[in-house]
């Protein structure tokens, strides 16, 4: 036996070495489909089937509606696994248990469990897994044979129906909204984005969305129907009103088909109030139809609580910078309504930076009508877009959509670019760090001085 061929199996022996392997395996890339992850689990003896799970897919809100029900729950005094991405921080932040994340040393242990399995299947016609579905039977296991919460709320990677996180057979489908995101893979349109959203709906299983627009109610409706699902939709079944916004948080008034509600969050940014509402409107399913056992005022303050890194987080206060992880169309113009509600600020200094994959010129449209000054920056990561030619994007459409005496500033080097920022921030202006989350996690971890901070998918 060579080197290489002994290699191949010898165990890993960190929980750093785990996350390489487990990261090695991106130049796989995004495979859509299921034959991998089903083949994973049949070699663990299907461990997803004794897991009760909640299903959150939409282009924009999952995290943070994620974030609301892990809260309310856990203050319900549930045990509760919660697996989202991207992550923020660490690579073990998509693993949590009651709201902390997997220890560095049962990764590893899981890692190593795991890839024989890997190995093998790789050397079939399936093809290696992917670093998501790899990163997705991980959490299967580490809830289904270490920690077994009472309920794991559980995020699409990436659309729905194809999605590796469709394995699962949950107790309630979540679909936050639809929009202009992964078209290079979901569709060209709203109706095939929300038809491979709408594969989330399982046979029976109830449905809760906050989808607005006709054409996309329309498609996750017929699904629905189709799979004989009660489907709670947003102005339909359920709405809410705004009836506080500032600086400090925000608060709504729910109505809902068993009952009105009043919370408070301390989440900022006014399509909290949308997320805050569809998943209140899926604790009410779990509470009225699954014999949840949950309480008023725990559920309150567990809304009040919840917490989501880089959306809308205020991260200094001087000068004051606030991050939010708008990176498409839609983000953009909810981060501008954001701003045009709860803030008051003399200008606002922007800085930005994207991934080649996405549509800018929607982005800038929302956003630049708001901002004196706009430094274009590029994350630390492959799919980079270029800033030159983002700021390029931003010119173009200066005439018709910025102030008139908006400054705009190239700067690749996001380092460089943070220093130019911080010093452009006056006492009464407002910062805002902007753009994919590559670049979010970066510049987070830089001033809030988390020394450890990994970032990814």
């Amino acid at each position: 036996m060579d080197n290489n061929e002994r290699g191949a199996s010898a165990p890993l022996t960190s929980y750093a070495e785990a996350v390489d392997w487990i990261n090695g395996l991106i130049p796989f890339g995004i495979r859509p489909g299921l034959e991998r992850i089903e083949a994973l689990m049949e070699a663990f003896g299907h461990p997803h089937r004794r897991l009760k799970f909640v299903h959150v897919a939409g282009t924009n809100g999952k995290g943070s509606t994620c974030a609301f029900l892990t809260s309310a729950l856990i203050h319900n005094g549930y045990d509760v696994g919660t697996f989202t991405s991207p992550y923020i921080t660490k690579f073990t932040n998509r693993f949590q248990y009651n709201g902390r994340d997997i220890p560095d040393e049962t990764l590893l242990e899981l890692a190593n469990r795991l890839r024989p399995a890997v190995e093998k299947i790789a050397q079939t016609e399936l093809g290696s897994p992917t670093m998501f579905e790899v990163s997705t039977a991980l959490a299967i296991l580490y809830y289904a044979e270490v920690c077994y919460p009472d309920v794991v709320i559980w995020e699409t990677g990436l659309g729905g129906r194809m999605d590796v996180t469709n394995i699962v057979n949950p107790v309630l489908s979540i679909i936050t909204n639809v929009g202009h995101d992964h078209m290079d893979i979901l569709g060209d349109t709203l109706e095939k984005i929300a038809a491979e959203k709408a594969g989330i709906i399982k046979p029976g299983v109830p449905v809760v969305t906050s989808v607005s627009q006709p054409e996309v109610l329309r498609v996750i409706k017929d699904t629905a129907e189709l799979r004989k699902s009660t489907c709670y939709a947003a102005g339909e079944r359920f709405s809410y009103e705004k009836t506080s916004t500032g600086e400090s948080g925000q608060s709504l008034h729910f109505k809902g088909p068993f009952r009105d509600f009043d919370l408070s969050l301390s989440l900022r940014g006014e399509y909290q109030l949308e997320n805050a509402a569809g998943a209140f409107m899926a604790l009410e399913v779990l509470r009225q139809y699954m014999a949840f056992q949950l309480e008023d005022e725990k559920t309150a303050a567990g809304f009040e609580e919840a917490f989501w890194a880089g959306r809308m987080e205020l991260v200094s206060e001087r000068p004051r910078i606030l991050m939010d992880g708008a990176h498409n169309p839609e983000g953009a113009a909810a981060l501008a309504q954001s701003l045009q509600s709860g803030w008051t600020y003399d200008r606002l200094v922007l800085m930005m930076g994207m991934l080649s994959t996405k549509s800018h010129e929607d982005y800038f449209k929302s956003i630049l009508p708001l901002v004196d000054e706009l430094i274009i920056t590029e994350p630390d990561f492959r799919k980079k877009m270029n800033a030159s030619s983002l700021a390029e994007i931003a010119e173009g459409l200066r005439a018709e959509y910025a102030k008139p005496n908006l400054r705009i500033t190239v700067q690749p080097d996001w380092q460089t670019a943070l220093a130019e920022f911080r010093s452009s921030i006056g006492s009464e202006d407002l910062g805002v760090v902007s753009g994919t989350l590559y670049l979010i996690s970066d510049v987070r971890a830089q001033l809030l001085h988390q020394a450890d901070s990994e970032k990814g998918w």
